[in-house]
């Protein structure tokens, strides 16, 4: 993660990072991904990945490594220790932990604790030769057998969270924005000195879900813009995020990835446009007298339709972020 939001960082645009459900999801990502040589994040919620097991991340591994494209598989907020240590051991290369609900010094344990595991992934390597790179310059005894990096898992960032974000009830069309609590620009600083997290997601004025008709909100800019200030003046290399990205005023999120956010999240818009179009097509092919289907069964007759609905959401947030072209950078 680290390594693509630096590249973002340095040219002043954000990386979208989607939220996916299933391979049929995840490949219209990575395809529309590709046709615009764009950067890509891929996200999976602890609930999803119970949900579809982690032996699908495998499948996400191999069709990462075979693009040419950077790509990362990151954790969405995971809420526990154990959320974490099962999306490292499945080979995500990047996880959430979220403990943004609990008070500032809980907040901050918590993250340092995933923090430290996450960047230690160590194994047992024979290393002889001083001037073998593996070599740990913190060795912890004196035999041959000494501690390097692990392969497998090594370079796994950390998200963490600082603030809290607006509340949608979408059954009753209300937004709370009082349960907001915007991200304290000292608060930010002190909890990426103290955690040493890689990545921040900071509370502007979002909120996860669909936002009713007419409400979406004014986000603040200039908290942002302060947080990052903050940062550079502290010489702080952790990244900011933008959580709950869909549904927002397009310039505010334009602005937003000009001012400082490298990774803003996406889940309802494509998610919308991907389970709308099934049940357009579904419905369209419905006998209410039979309560079934006429003919459509076959998933490559239903679901082509709906990845490509996926796929011009997601066009879109590429574009507005301004990370088309931008592979060429890696």
């Amino acid at each position: 993660m680290m390594e693509l939001l630096e590249v973002a960082d340095k040219n002043n645009f954000a990386i979208p990072a989607f939220n996916v459900s299933d391979f049929a999801m995840f490949n219209g990502i990575m395809d529309v991904s590709e046709r615009m040589c764009a950067p890509v994040i891929c996200e999976i919620h602890p609930n999803e990945l119970k949900h579809i097991g982690t032996d699908f991340i495998k499948g996400m591994i191999s069709r990462a490594e075979a693009s040419p494209l950077p790509v990362v598989i990151h954790l969405d907020h995971g809420a526990t220790l154990a959320n974490c240590m099962v999306a490292i051991r499945a080979g995500f290369t990047s996880v959430m932990i979220d403990a943004s609900a609990l008070p500032f010094e809980e907040n901050v344990a918590r993250t340092k604790q995933v923090v430290d595991l996450a960047h230690s992934a160590i194994t047992y390597t024979k290393v002889t030769d001083d001037s073998d790179p593996r070599k740990a310059a913190d060795l912890k005894d004196r035999c041959d057998w000494h501690y390097a990096p692990s392969y497998h898992a090594m370079n796994v960032s950390v998200e963490a969270e600082l603030g809290t974000i607006g509340v949608i009830n979408e059954a009753e069309g209300t937004v709370d924005m009082a349960h907001i609590k915007y991200t304290n620009p000292d608060d930010a600083v002190r909890f990426a000195q103290e955690t040493g997290v890689d990545c921040l997601a900071i509370a502007i004025g979002t909120c996860h879900g669909a936002y009713p008709h007419g409400q979406q909100p004014d986000l603040k800019i200039d908290v942002l813009k302060a947080i990052k200030k903050a940062f550079v003046d502290n010489g702080i290399k952790t990244k900011l995020v933008l959580h709950g990205g869909s549904g927002n005023k397009v310039e505010l999120l334009k602005e937003a990835a000009r001012s400082g956010i490298n990774k803003i999240n996406i889940s309802t818009d494509i998610k919308f446009a991907y389970y709308n179009k099934m049940y357009e097509i579904l419905n369209a092919d419905y006998d209410p007298e039979k309560k079934a289907l006429k003919t459509l069964r076959e998933p490559n007759a239903i679901q082509p339709e709906c990845i490509k609905a996926l796929e011009e959401v997601a066009a879109e947030r590429i574009d507005w972020f301004g990370a088309a072209g931008k592979a060429k950078l890696y």
